[in-house]
């Protein structure tokens, strides 16, 4: 696994590091729309980071709401410029920032109970701690897409102890711990961790990614229920491949593409 300490430090960077600038917002309704926002209208550049204190409708996957209490835990989003990344690199870098959270993640919930839940959810042991939306802005050029700019937002329960509806799913830094954190501080800790697996993926080490993420993969290896349509069904997690499909079934033959079945918990 990557640490602060890894030889990643000694690649030359191709973009600046992310986090630059820092942007502290009271109150967004999204820091992905804000963020997106400022990418249409010219004002955000590579690395520029959106920090919310307070978030009114926050977005996850499958179109959910994300719900976070005001100053009390990670909410934030990244403008990364993609130009120089092929678009069917899209899931590497969905690996590339779960894995940064991974990363950060671990230092405080312990490696051993930390997991990534395919696609980009962060577990501690079977309950939420963290969650990733990535949305894209992609051109044409001569008929051809060009994938320019990824938003990516994180959002991270930090020192949030009170989640209704979702009380037994949920968890903070300070349920794990015991400890008072500060939010910002921890949210740059987690970007020196995203630049690193960001120059990663820069640097084609898309097969490392890989291999990273599927050691830290929720379940891997046990017996889950999943949900295709109406129909739920028992399987075995086997693995996510380069495609980013889930890998099930005792003999490894079955692949769910992202967002086509959902997990049963």
């Amino acid at each position: 696994m990557l640490t602060k300490n890894s030889n990643l430090l000694a690649h030359t960077p191709i973009l600046p590091s992310l986090g630059q600038p820092f942007i502290v917002l009271p109150l967004v309704d999204s820091t992905n729309n804000y963020a997106m926002a400022k990418i249409q209208a010219g004002e955000a550049t590579h690395g520029s980071t959106y920090w919310a204190m307070e978030q009114v409708a926050g977005k996850g996957q499958r179109g959910k709401t994300w719900y976070t209490e005001p100053g009390s835990n990670i909410i934030m989003s990244v403008v990364i410029s993609t130009e120089q990344l092929e678009i069917s690199h899209q899931w590497a870098l969905s690996m590339a920032v779960a894995l940064a959270c991974y990363d950060f993640y671990k230092n405080y919930g312990s490696a051993d109970d930390t997991r990534i839940k395919w696609p980009n959810d962060l577990y501690w042991q079977d309950r939420k701690a963290g969650g990733i939306l990535i949305e894209n802005q992609i051109s044409m050029d001569l008929g051809l897409p060009i994938w320019k700019w990824a938003v990516v937002g994180i959002g991270i329960n930090v020192n949030q102890t009170s989640f209704p509806g979702v009380e037994k799913k949920a968890v903070s830094l300070r349920q794990i711990t015991g400890k008072q954190f500060d939010p910002i501080q921890l949210s740059q800790e987690l970007l020196s961790f995203l630049t690193l697996r960001f120059d990663q993926l820069n640097a084609g080490e898309l097969s490392q990614l890989l291999t990273d993420y599927n050691n830290c993969l929720y379940k891997k290896g046990a017996f889950v229920k999943l949900k295709k349509g109406p129909i739920i069904f028992e399987t075995i997690v086997q693995g996510v491949n380069s495609r980013g499909q889930l890998i099930t079934g005792e003999k490894g033959t079955e692949a769910h593409d992202w967002g086509s079945i959902e997990w049963v918990l």
